[in-house]
């Protein structure tokens, strides 16, 4: 456990290492929901294309389920659980990371503990999600879904909030728990739907 941990944090100063100014307003906004905008909105074109309006809004609104088994179960059977904290608030590196500063010159540090990543686990448990309802997908798709889960996890890095274990943790966790909503929210639909509503949903997916 030693060993892992120096690893996750000598791996974590190298990558938090790489900044540079112009990095550090992009890497703010995109951390934050608002930059994952445009990719939601492909998503819904690409659900639209594949079902229909009615049915892919169904699929859209079906997030909800996800977000809230990624974001409560990362909390509460992890964060307060294990209470690792986060190293922009570990005394012993804290002074090493280079952090986001704000308008009022105060460094962004997050909660207090940070395994697993939320944000990991939210993005990699939407990417997954979307990929089960749009498979089978072109190469493209895929790497659009699951690079901008990597991209967005990897902000958090940037800003000094999570370790690498973190983001990996809460990745493996995400993709469970996006595959767990897929199956809740399609029986869903499946129940509440008819073919008339939208385009059928495929019949392997019985």
């Amino acid at each position: 456990m030693e060993w892992l941990e120096a690893l996750d944090r000598d791996l974590l100063l190298w990558l938090n290492g790489w900044h540079a100014p112009w990095m550090d307003p992009v890497m703010w906004f995109f951390t934050k929901a608002a930059g994952s905008l445009p990719w939601f909105v492909a998503i819904l074109v690409l659900l639209h294309k594949k079902y229909g309006w009615q049915t892919a809004l169904a699929v859209a609104g079906g997030t909800g389920v996800v977000v809230l088994f990624c974001d409560r179960v990362s909390v509460e059977l992890f964060k307060e659980v294990f209470q690792r904290y986060r190293p922009s608030r570990n005394l012993e590196i804290g002074d090493l990371l280079h952090l986001h500063i704000d308008d009022n010159g105060n460094p962004y540090t997050g909660g207090w503990y940070g395994f697993v990543s939320s944000h990991a686990t939210n993005f990699f448990g939407m990417a997954m999600y979307f990929w089960l309802w749009l498979r089978p997908a072109k190469r493209w798709v895929v790497l659009m879904l699951f690079g901008w889960a990597a991209f967005v996890s990897y902000t958090r890095i940037y800003l000094g909030v999570h370790y690498p274990g973190d983001i990996v943790a809460g990745a493996l966790l995400g993709l469970g728990l996006g595959w767990l909503a897929h199956r809740i929210v399609r029986w869903v639909i499946r129940r509440l739907s008819t073919t008339d509503v939208g385009k059928p949903l495929p019949d392997s997916w019985t």
